[in-house]
């Protein structure tokens, strides 16, 4: 049985479809990407739903947004390998997003990597906002806490202002020293690889907030297979330069340069995940064209002055913006633990499941998705 719901206006997708059909090894071929929801509800974790955790996954590569209180136990039951895990993304300071950091990196301390080139681990690269560092320095050394495999905290800074040195506690043995990230043309550049660039925008809140954005590079068009042959290039080694940029020589003597036989090339994916927010605005500029947003739905739209009051969304604030930024996809997550994953727990009258703020979301060409724990969301080309 198929379970999903087609509305007139858009999609609503039950979370039931969304669990994989594939085996681990196939999601995790190159170009692959999916986020692994590891806890979706708000405040607190409860026996049915974890704190506020996300994951993307991909090539291999593992990255945290936010880290719950409790996350370790949602880590440990889902697919995700500790190993795997490279950095981690803290969207704002409230427990319900970062109570549970210490512990994680604890547990992935196990699985430490060791790099040819310097034979030592791998540090764990973590951004947040100012702040974040000296947690986790006075968790650890409070703790007496010390690790095999190093980190490095890059600190955003959400409000324009300096740190204050008077608030840090001395450097923790195994941190590396991080860097200070600051607002250039309306947002934040984190970092960027061959295969991804990763950006950050204020988002407003109570606290200092943040969403970040994903962007996958660009990848190499198709080759024109007929040409090549008509040129008596067969399958092979050859085509494999090509798609690197280099120009080949055909056996009648012809240059065959990558522009004459590679089509345009293909857009790579782009991923927003925000932190709790009220307000968008200033995360517009690097979040449009977005393929996939990942927003809060605190509460549902009858709670709007409420949402809004403690700097939260309703479902229809996450539609609207999704929209006005090109996405196809929209993930609700972050719910209230009021409202439960399944119709049939909803026994009491009044009682409100997800799947009725998925429903609030719903609009023309806007695929919107409930999660819940341990859902894995595979995000397509």
């Amino acid at each position: 049985k198929q379970w999903y719901q087609r509305r007139v206006r858009g999609h609503v997708l039950r979370s039931h479809v969304l669990r994989s059909h594939v085996s681990r090894d196939q999601r995790r071929m190159v170009g692959t990407m999916d986020l692994v929801f590891l806890g979706t509800g708000s405040c607190y974790p409860s026996p049915s739903r974890g704190a506020s955790s996300t994951v993307l996954r991909m090539d291999g590569e593992c990255w945290m947004f936010d880290c719950g209180e409790g996350i370790q136990i949602q880590y440990q039951r889902s697919s995700v390998k500790p190993g795997r895990l490279t950095r981690i993304f803290i969207t704002h300071l409230h427990g319900d997003h970062l109570f549970g950091l210490p512990g994680l990196m604890c547990l992935i301390q196990g699985a430490a990597t060791v790099s040819v080139e310097t034979a030592s681990p791998e540090p764990v690269h973590l951004y947040g906002p100012v702040g974040l560092r000296n947690y986790i320095r006075t968790s650890l050394v409070l703790s007496g806490t010390y690790f095999v495999r190093p980190y490095i905290v890059h600190e955003i800074d959400v409000e324009g202002t300096e740190k204050d040195d008077e608030l840090q506690t001395p450097n923790h043995p195994n941190e590396m020293e991080g860097e200070i990230i600051r607002q250039k043309d309306g947002s934040f550049f984190l970092f960027e690889t061959k295969e991804y660039k990763v950006e950050a925008g204020a988002l407003k809140h109570p606290v200092p907030c943040i969403g970040f954005v994903v962007t996958e590079a660009n990848t190499v068009g198709s080759l024109d297979v007929n040409l090549l042959k008509s040129k008596g290039i067969p399958p092979g080694p050859l085509y494999g330069k090509i798609k690197s940029g280099q120009t080949v020589t055909a056996p009648s003597g012809e240059l065959i340069t990558p522009d004459m036989v590679l089509g345009e090339d293909k857009p790579g994916r782009k991923i927003v995940i925000l932190g709790d927010t009220c307000d968008n605005t200033d995360i517009e500029g690097v979040a449009s064209g977005a393929d996939v947003i990942v927003h809060e739905a605190t509460h549902q739209d009858e709670l709007v002055v409420k949402a809004l009051q403690f700097g939260h969304s309703t479902p229809s604030m996450a539609a609207e913006f999704s929209l006005k930024m090109g996405a196809r996809t929209l993930v609700l997550t972050h719910f209230s633990q009021r409202y439960k994953d399944d119709p049939e727990d909803c026994k009491v009258d009044g009682e409100v499941c997800t799947q009725y703020l998925a429903e609030q979301a719903t609009r023309d060409g806007l695929t919107v998705i409930p999660a819940r724990d341990l859902m894995s969301y595979t995000i397509p080309r």
